[in-house]
């Protein structure tokens, strides 16, 4: 019996593709774009001085355009390929052939292009996080350089090795749900990194480097909390349980962190900062990214304790302590607030990762003994398996130490031959200037650059002076 000629089959929506699962996608991909444009957008044109809200936007809008580009130029096949050119690598091609396009992914039920897209928005974040290190001086020539070469020779390299299905790090059972490796701790370490080679701020910029909107700052950084639910509820590929429990951890992690992070503030310097319970706010976010759908409710409460309480005190009293940290002008703290806060989620992840939802994630038979290797340390110690326990926990170490290098070697290759063609940081004119200087244009055409804000209490808690990191979002 055939079907009617309205319900049959198409080579729009062949039978092997679930309509539910590619709709989910193309939304969750959509909240990640959000997310950058204009959450981010938003949120580092407003937590900048006046006179770097230009710059500031406008360094996250460029990334976003560029990355999309290269994507679909050579960035995806490098990083999801099934055509190895190294162990760590896939061989470049263009990702933007009809045939492909329209045939299933190597995930999911879903075509390439919603597979592409999807992936491409994960990409375009990375790369504008890295920026939040850099905001208030790197020549924007450079970082027009920068952004195609960190993503052909940093990022497609995490990508394939962490979470392409043929990836040498993949293939010995490391998890990373959503990109605590991939986005946030690479992010962390090459912004910090970058921020060492390009130099610091102009000094009064240091000393003090007040927001110039502080409710368009939270209206930017919802955006990214908000849209959090589908850069971890999409990476199932599913639009399943699973998903939904990811999404739900993930909230729940932000929200403990946040409040964990204000409680400490309150505490130890008597005043409930909106700047620093974003911080909370964001330091949730990383931390749960790699074990959204991996882990209970109850360890994404712990989790989130412990990452609005860990990278809290990296920021506010390790920094201050530790002669190198205190050295790199980091704007944006996004050492503390994903490198530190990414490498907190791995571990945790290693440990508090549950056997049976990583079955589910991964879609693996229970009778297959493949499923065995995904099993945190808390659950083989309590199951009798310690040496798969210890193993995860192996690996997820593993992991971090080989993003870690990565990021420190090529990130300052690419500075290091960015240098050779163009000036790294502004000229001093420039950095005396801001926008006006670099792009000929103002954000605002009245107020200042914060001086009413100069002898508050709250300023002078959160790094007025010297390198402003305990203001960072992201």
């Amino acid at each position: 019996m055939s079907l009617p000629s309205n319900l049959a089959p198409s080579a729009a929506s062949p039978d092997w593709m679930n309509k539910g699962d590619n709709a989910w996608q193309l939304t969750a991909a959509t909240l990640v774009g959000i997310q950058s444009v204009p959450g981010l957008v938003i949120l580092y044109g407003s937590i900048v001085k006046k006179k770097w809200a230009v710059n500031s936007a406008f360094m996250a809008l460029y990334a976003f355009a560029a990355v999309l580009v290269c994507w679909v130029g050579w960035g995806y096949q490098l990083s999801f390929g099934n055509k190895k050119m190294f162990p760590f690598m896939g061989r470049p091609d263009v990702a933007l052939d009809q045939k492909f396009l329209l045939e299933q992914a190597f995930a999911g039920m879903l075509p390439n292009a919603t597979m592409v897209f999807f992936q491409f928005v994960f990409a375009a974040i990375t790369l504008i996080l890295i920026a939040g290190a850099l905001l208030g001086r790197m020549n924007f020539v450079a970082w027009m350089l920068f952004v195609p070469l960190w993503l052909t020779f940093s990022y497609t390299i995490g990508a394939y090795s962490i979470w392409s299905p043929w990836g040498w790090l993949s293939t010995r059972g490391i998890i990373d749900y959503s990109g605590g490796y991939v986005i946030h701790l690479s992010s962390g370490v090459a912004g910090f990194t970058a921020a060492f080679w390009v130099g610091p701020r102009a000094t009064k910029d240091r000393e003090r480097f007040p927001p110039n909107n502080i409710l368009l700052m939270l209206a930017g950084a919802g955006l990214l909390w908000m849209g959090w639910s589908g850069f971890n509820g999409g990476d199932p590929y599913v639009a399943s349980t699973d998903a939904s429990l990811a999404v739900l951890n993930t909230h729940v992690c932000a929200a403990t962190s946040l409040l964990t992070w204000l409680m400490l503030d309150i505490i130890f310097f008597e005043k409930p900062s909106v700047i620093g319970a974003t911080q909370g706010m964001i330091t949730g976010l990383v931390c749960i990214t790699p074990a959204a759908g991996v882990v209970q409710g109850w360890a994404a409460i712990t989790m989130g304790l412990l990452s609005g309480s860990i990278p809290w005190y990296t920021m506010m009293v390790l920094h201050k302590k530790v002669w190198f940290l205190k050295q790199v002008d980091d704007t944006m703290a996004v050492f503390h607030t994903h490198a530190v806060a990414g490498s907190l989620g791995g571990i945790l992840t290693g440990f508090f990762a549950d056997p049976t939802l990583n079955r589910m994630f991964y879609n693996l038979p229970k009778e297959s003994d493949a499923w065995k290797k995904y099993i945190g340390l808390a659950y083989g110690l309590h199951n009798g398996r310690t040496t798969a326990g210890f193993r995860q926990m192996g690996i997820q170490l593993l992991g971090i130490f080989f993003v870690v290098c990565l990021n420190l070697v090529t990130t300052s290759i690419i500075c290091l031959l960015i240098r050779l063609i163009v000036p790294l940081r502004l000229s001093d004119e420039e950095l005396e200037n801001g926008d006006d200087a670099i792009h000929g244009e103002e954000a605002y055409a009245l107020w200042g650059d914060g001086e009413k804000y100069e002898n508050s209490k709250h300023n002078s808690v959160y790094g007025m002076e010297e390198i402003n990191t305990t203001r960072a979002q992201v």
